[in-house]
């Protein structure tokens, strides 16, 4: 077994996924994953508006079942948990609740009251409790060592390309959709607007980017916009979130959507009027289509 949060479920966290059931195949038993929710830093931080993180809960579900673990485990973390030695926590969940034969840790894990829970104190508690325990070594892209840390930064800062490499798939946002100002459609291109399922979803950098639409079990060609739209709106307007579906006209207020971001077709600026804003929208949309289509 293995226990983390696993923001993000990149590429790091499916190498060490990968030798977690490799492990299990080999001991004839079954791959475990622990995890705690709500994050650890929700509860301890008073849950901090300004949080926040690559997946929900029900985004890693999904990426762990595409990875092929057995099982997870999902502790509710308070600030009671918070407080328990890392040896009682390994004793009451690990050992007397699961019953785990090999632990794999990741390079950097602690865990346990105040992160007291160690590679030197792990292996004394596996030692008294008669599993064995090792260390996975991190997974590096050239120098970098792939983290949910970096990634983050990468996603806030607009590089789009390099994110989702080191993800190993395209940035998820799944979200509902809610009733707008109808700007998109007085301008030609109908928009549906976004209200994120999870508070604590990073949303990526204002910008306009390619993207591809799951709605209804079915998948669609979109572009998608991030910002307070400056060309039509007051300087202080709301963040909004709005995707125009290609070739779609259909009514789908209130209906759950996921949006995968594939490329990052440029940021956002003011326009000196309406009808430039409408000939950089007709080339961003010919853009995402040349993109999505090679």
């Amino acid at each position: 077994m293995t226990l983390g949060m696993f923001d993000g479920v990149h590429r790091g966290h499916r190498a060490l996924l990968d030798s977690l059931i490799r492990k299990a195949k080999n001991l004839g038993s079954e791959s475990v994953v622990i995890t705690l929710n709500p994050h650890p830093r929700i509860v301890l931080s008073g849950s901090d508006s300004s949080l926040r993180f690559l997946t929900s809960l029900e985004e890693r579900i999904d990426l762990m079942e595409e990875a092929g673990i057995d099982k997870l485990v999902v502790i509710p973390f308070s600030r009671e948990l918070s407080r328990m030695p890392a040896c009682d926590f390994i004793k009451k969940y690990l050992v007397d609740i699961i019953g785990v034969e090999h632990l794999i840790m990741g390079f950097d894990h602690h865990f346990g009251y105040r992160g007291y829970g160690d590679a030197v104190t792990i292996t004394e508690c596996a030692s008294n409790y008669g599993f064995s325990v090792n260390r996975q070594k991190p997974l590096k892209e050239g120098n970098e060592i792939i983290s949910s840390t970096t990634i983050r930064e990468l996603i806030i800062e607009g590089s789009l390309s390099r994110a989702n490499r080191l993800l190993g798939y395209p940035y998820l946002l799944k979200g509902k959709v809610v009733e707008g100002k109808k700007i998109g459609r007085m301008l030609g291109y109908p928009t549906a607007n976004i209200e994120p399922d999870y508070p604590y979803k990073l949303i990526p950098a204002d910008g306009v980017y390619a993207v591809q639409v799951l709605l209804d079990s079915l998948s669609y060609k979109a572009m998608l916009y991030i910002g307070p739209r400056p060309t039509i709106e007051y300087s202080n307007s709301k963040r909004t979130i709005e995707v125009n579906i290609f070739d779609f006209d259909n009514d789908i207020y209130k209906k759950n959507i996921t949006v995968r971001f594939l490329h990052r077709l440029r940021e956002d600026k003011k326009f000196s009027s309406r009808q430039e804003l409408l000939d950089q929208i007709s080339k961003d949309k010919a853009e995402a289509m040349r993109l999505m289509d090679s």
